[in-house]
């Protein structure tokens, strides 16, 4: 992927619960939570390599889990729902 390109991520993690917020926490300045350890959304690669620069900070590599599914664009991509959606982007006014 070159540089400044933006891809399309999903997040999937599994944390320890003392550091689970720390992680959601530093995820979020990046990507859109949806629910539960999942989030997702466009990430250029430089911010892609400072996401996972700051996770490497908090987890513990032997214990918790963090999972990258890599698009190249959302274009191929496609979500369905079934039961409550977690996460929806708020309306603010």
């Amino acid at each position: 992927m070159k540089k400044g390109i933006t891809m399309y991520l999903i997040m999937v993690y599994d944390i320890g619960e003392k550091r689970v917020a720390k992680v959601l926490r530093i995820a979020r300045k990046y990507l859109t939570w949806i629910q539960n350890s999942v989030l997702e959304g466009e990430i250029t690669e430089a911010k892609f390599t400072k996401l996972k620069l700051e996770l490497k900070k908090i987890i513990n590599e032997e214990q918790d889990s963090v999972v990258f599914y890599i698009f190249s664009s959302k274009l191929y991509t496609d979500r369905e729902i079934m039961g409550v959606e977690k996460g929806a982007e708020e309306i603010v006014i």
